[in-house]
């Protein structure tokens, strides 16, 4: 019996977890970029858990439309008094006479077949069409063909480049100057030098030393973050991801040390200066630069010069040209293809049919009728909009999951759960018997008392001992 209890208290366990983590799942997924990886801001001896910060709301009043603002629409009709009008009962109309028209015949020569131009290598019956883009490259070379009359042709002339001789003078050696260089001159003379200044000697005095023992500092005191257990990680919300800062306390090594008694000096000795005469060279003047100036070389020569260039030219051939154009046996020639016509006879209109108006006037009548003193209108009165004052819950923030300071296995004791059971109690909330004990009872009291104050959930935060005033 003890065996079957402890295994459904076993499964629940698990479909309880499941469950937790299918509810948290997304949060820590969507949060977990944006938390760091260890609590910010922690003091030794501290615990800390990554816990679900419930979702904050506000209540607030919102005016809401239930009617909107209209019109109320009224229909004032028409007004009309009696008169007498004339009126026409018979338009006036037209009486139309037709007049016919008159024709004469006539003689016209009419072209059936059009006059042909075409530009050919000569002007033989056989002889082949130019191509469009040859007659461009004429006309670009500066010949007009669009004046050209049939027979007429055009031969294409080559004209040999000229050349002339110049002289020209070269530019062989640029104007430039020339340096010497004239040596200085000198005269042996004595001179007494020192060869050795006059100083000081420097005498050291050795320095005296003692043994002595020494506590060394090898490794500081320091914090480092140590995951803990959540005793109240079986609460509804609980990530199960708990850090405390651990202080661990300083290291020492005792030396043996070698400590100067006494620091070495010196002694200061005066040494006197030694001299020697030697012969040395004084200048009596100075090396000097003589500069001279070449004028420039030139050279003259011959050089060969295009005079203008060698060309085609196309002139027509009925043009006499100078011995210098070579004819090169191209022409064209502009050929006609007269025109077809034929003689026909026709009828032209000599007068136009016409019609000529005779006026026939209308027949009136006077009768009684109503004119419109007054259009109908629409009076428009306004009606108001009508509301309502609604209560609404807004939301201020969303679910979040932070690191907050929590009671854990390093700094949680009986007599701390028993002073949480007894505040749950007071303020309403079964958490049973103040044994020391985070059972179930007390673990669904604490997360009902944190849900219901807008306490985060998964831990026993400071914040949630804070709201159960209970001091530690």
């Amino acid at each position: 019996m003890i065996r079957a209890k402890y295994h459904k208290e076993e499964t629940m366990k698990i479909k309880y977890s499941s469950l937790l983590m299918a509810v948290l799942m997304p949060l820590t997924q969507i949060n977990a970029s944006e938390i760091s990886q260890t609590p910010p801001n922690a003091k030794a001896g501290e615990c800390y858990a990554r816990v679900v910060l419930p979702a904050e709301y506000e209540t607030v009043e919102e005016k809401v439309l239930i009617k909107e603002a209209s019109e109320e629409i009224n229909i004032l009709p028409a007004e009309y008094g009696e008169s007498e009008e004339e009126v026409e009962i018979v338009p006036a109309t037209k009486k139309l006479i037709p007049i016919p028209a008159t024709y004469n015949e006539v003689t016209e020569t009419i072209e059936v077949k059009p006059a042909v131009r075409t530009w050919k290598t000569s002007l033989k019956k056989k002889a082949h069409p130019i191509s469009k883009t040859l007659l461009s490259a004429i006309e670009t070379s500066g010949v007009n063909l669009k004046y050209a009359e049939p027979g007429d042709c055009y031969r294409e002339y080559f004209v040999a480049a000229k050349y002339k001789t110049v002289s020209e003078d070269v530019l062989v050696r640029k104007e430039h100057n020339e340096t010497t260089i004239i040596e200085p001159e000198f005269e042996m003379v004595e001179k007494s030098i020192v060869i050795k200044p006059a100083g000081k000697e420097i005498v050291e005095v050795p320095a005296e030393y003692e043994e002595t023992e020494e506590q060394v500092l090898i490794e500081a005191e320091k914090t480092v973050w140590k995951k803990g257990q959540n005793p109240a990680q079986k609460v509804s919300g609980a990530t199960g991801e708990i850090m405390c800062l651990v202080k661990i306390p300083a290291k020492y090594k005792t030396i043996k040390k070698r400590v100067l008694k006494m620091p070495a000096t010196t002694k200061v000795l005066e040494v006197e200066a030694e001299t020697k005469t030697i012969k040395v060279k004084k200048l009596l003047a100075d090396v000097q630069v003589q500069h001279t100036t070449k004028p420039a070389l030139f050279e003259t020569i011959d050089k060969i010069q295009l005079e203008s260039e060698a060309r085609f030219d196309w002139i027509h051939a009925n043009d006499k040209v100078d011995d210098e154009y070579k004819y090169t046996g191209h022409q064209i020639c502009l050929t006609e293809q007269k025109a077809k016509t034929v003689e026909v006879t026709k009828i032209v209109l000599e007068t136009a049919e016409k019609i000529e108006e005779e006026i026939v006037p209308a027949v009136k009548t006077t009768v009684p009728v109503q004119k419109l003193i007054a259009e109908a209108k629409e009076v428009k009165t306004p009606i108001e909009a009508e509301y309502k004052m609604m209560k609404k819950r807004k939301k201020l923030a969303g679910t979040q999951i932070e690191w907050k300071r929590i009671l854990c296995q390093t700094n949680m004791n009986k007599e701390v759960i028993a002073k949480i059971q007894n505040a749950l109690n007071e303020k309403g909330y079964t958490a049973g018997k103040a044994d020391g004990v985070l059972g179930r009872g007390t673990r669904n009291a604490l997360d009902k008392f944190q849900r219901e104050n807008s306490l985060a959930t998964g831990g026993i935060t400071y914040e949630t001992l804070g709201a159960l005033q209970v001091v530690l």
